[in-house]
């Protein structure tokens, strides 16, 4: 089963962040509540964990800004 990574909204007004960081390599295993990656939005930078134990493919690249709900990566 494949787990979608979302980009969260961590605010009520937050339309959009930046996806400052991952912290696990394209093809990693991860596991489920370690440190995943880091995004930034107006207010705050803030880490989130993986939500599933599994391989990572990382879609869309750090440094960039993504609007929220967008697929970011997978953990199959």
């Amino acid at each position: 089963m494949t787990t979608q990574i979302l980009l969260p909204k961590l605010g009520f007004s937050m339309n959009e962040a930046v996806l400052v960081e991952w912290m696990a390599e394209d093809g990693a295993q991860v596991s489920k509540g370690q440190p995943l990656y880091a995004i930034e939005s107006e207010k705050s930078l803030q880490e989130i964990e993986a939500p599933a134990d599994g391989t990572l493919r990382i879609i869309e690249q750090a440094g960039e800004t993504y609007e929220i709900g967008t697929v970011i990566g997978e953990i199959a």
